[in-house]
């Protein structure tokens, strides 16, 4: 009988996938997969399954999004099943509401397998956590740029009230998101982090103020993808930083071996 996954394979870490997310991936007939997964993953599919890749560059689509939505509907209706396999979580800016509204008006049988998020994730692996309970009791979720052709339509005069942002898609848009934090009131003070890369092995964090990050940005090598942090919870990274040190350590004991 078909069905289709939509599948949250995680931020990247091959071992934050769930276990359901996995068995969707060692079950699939045709697995849809995106740019940013670890494809690590693709590993786990049964031999003979079709992988069909629909990532998104900026400005370039591999697949645009309703030639996506085409195909789960075609292999579902083949017979086959279908896993669509997202970083992240589908639910969290992945479109993945999208693709189920489609093809719940196709009366096509799905579910949604929840993954972890960068948002979450990335700070995580950064040693930033994004409640504390004395640094943090709010959190949000935040795109950190707009739909071609839509207008802003973020409240930043009420998000500049929520102690923690963790603000995806955003550092082509770092000036524009610091100039709209600071006009509604947030303190130029205000610590920010930008980790690359989160949960990979090439994991790279900077960290400043609102009044610094750019001028910092600018002289790294920090690009997309990347998650911004916003909050008094960034300072906690000086204590508490694990896994880049623990990285830098493997990497210098591979460099002793080889040598």
């Amino acid at each position: 009988m078909s069905k289709v996954y939509i599948v949250g394979a995680g931020p990247g870490d091959i071992e934050l996938i769930t276990l359901k997310g996995l068995r969707c991936i060692k079950e699939a007939d045709v697995i849809l997969y995106d740019r940013l997964l670890n494809k690590e993953l693709l590993s786990y599919a049964k031999p003979g399954a079709e992988l069909i890749f629909c990532g998104k560059l900026p400005n370039r689509h591999a697949m645009i999004q309703e030639s996506i939505n085409e195909s789960l509907v075609r292999y579902a209706m083949q017979g086959k099943i279908v896993t669509r396999l997202k970083g992240g979580d589908p639910f969290v800016f992945g479109r993945g509401a999208e693709e189920a509204e489609v093809l719940a008006n196709k009366k096509i049988p799905f579910e949604i397998v929840p993954g972890i998020t960068s948002g979450i994730a990335a700070p995580a692996y950064a040693g930033i956590p994004v409640t504390h309970r004395d640094l943090s009791a709010s959190f949000a979720i935040v795109t950190g740029h707009r739909q071609a052709g839509k207008d802003d339509n973020l409240k930043w005069e009420s998000l500049v009230h929520i102690e923690t942002l963790a603000i995806y898609m955003g550092v082509k848009n770092l000036p524009y998101i610091v100039s709209q934090l600071l006009k509604f009131g947030r303190a130029k003070e205000s610590p920010v982090a930008l980790v690359h890369w989160g949960t990979y092995d090439k994991q790279e964090t900077v960290t400043g103020t609102l009044e610094t990050i750019e001028s910092i940005v600018a002289e790294s090598n920090i690009s997309n993808p990347s998650m911004i942090i916003v909050g008094e919870v960034v300072k906690l990274r000086e204590k508490i930083q694990w896994f880049e040190e623990q990285s830098n350590l493997k990497q210098k004991e591979t460099e002793l071996v080889v040598y």
